[in-house]
């Protein structure tokens, strides 16, 4: 029997294939940004590290986890063109075994949300629901380059921000916080075009209108980059502001690196994407942080 043969024949998901499933490269940033709102709310931890553990947890390997098998569930006939090695295309995660771990983790998200209290809890459910919006039909917000990207940069930044935030403070965060958190899941609209990158074949021939396909890739990536900085000039007037001038000149210092990675990936858009994420992605947390520790105790 053949290898493809036997992939094919498989009853139960391959272990590995069930990780890659889950996409755990995918789960720093709503871990990131959980860890945010917990600094940026003004409360000591101290007495609540389980709350800050399970956050961390739920934001990640389950809400995001889950996120990503719904995604691969609903995106597998995408993927067999894009990219067929996947765990569902290439039968690893046979028959319906992607729709049933994805559903089994949306419960578990819900579960675990439940022991976070009713701010934890609500934005569970929204976490949830958005998932399966950005999805699955008939919603589908993946089809449009505008609101798909739109929605998972809210759910993985401003969501997963909040919910720290109000979480450790037992309320609702305060005003300062809430902002910034909202521009900064506006801005990762941006990363979430540029990954789109990945799958611009498919998505042309499946419909996925992504910013990619309907500008192009060089139009994409410099729309993606004036999302992303036009956020962070905002939070830097902010800060300045707020008299939180040492802060505001940090966020200025990562976004002057993000210009010079957009120029490196401005030579080769469709090529430089994925590097970009990788680069620039990693200073535009950095500036989260940063901002995150300025508005502690700004009311």
């Amino acid at each position: 029997m053949s290898v493809s043969q036997v992939i094919q024949s498989r009853r139960f998901p391959e272990p590995a294939a069930a990780l890659r499933l889950i996409k755990p490269i995918t789960w720093f940033p709503p871990m990131w940004a959980y860890l945010c709102g917990v600094v940026s709310s003004g409360a000591s931890p101290s007495g609540q590290w389980g709350l800050v553990v399970l956050g961390v947890i739920l934001a990640g390997p389950i809400v995001c986890g889950m996120s990503q098998a719904a995604n691969d569930w609903c995106d597998r006939h995408v993927d067999a063109i894009n990219e067929p090695d996947r765990p569902i295309p290439s039968g690893r995660i046979p028959g319906r075994w992607g729709l049933w771990i994805a559903l089994a983790m949306s419960v578990l998200s819900l579960f675990v949300g439940w022991q976070l209290g009713p701010w934890g809890f609500g934005a569970t459910v929204v976490g949830v629901l958005a998932a399966w919006a950005y999805s699955a039909e008939p919603v589908r917000l993946k089809r449009s380059g505008w609101w798909g990207p739109g929605l998972v940069g809210l759910s993985y930044e401003t969501l997963p921000w909040f919910t720290g935030a109000a979480v450790l403070s037992a309320g609702a965060p305060a005003l300062p916080v809430v902002i910034v958190a909202f521009l900064y899941g506006i801005g990762a609209h941006g990363i979430m075009t540029l990954n789109d990158f990945k799958a611009l074949e498919g998505d042309r021939q499946t419909g996925v209108n992504s910013l990619p396909v309907a500008l192009g890739p060089v139009r994409a990536a410099r729309v993606a980059c004036a999302v992303m900085a036009a956020p962070q000039l905002v939070v830097i007037a902010l800060l300045f502001a707020c008299d939180r001038p040492l802060h505001a000149l940090g966020v200025a210092a990562v976004l002057l690196a993000q210009f010079w990675a957009m120029t490196v990936m401005f030579r080769d858009p469709e090529a430089k994407a994925p590097w970009y994420n990788g680069t620039g992605v990693l200073l535009y947390i950095t500036g989260m942080m940063i901002t995150a520790v300025a508005v502690r105790g700004l009311t």
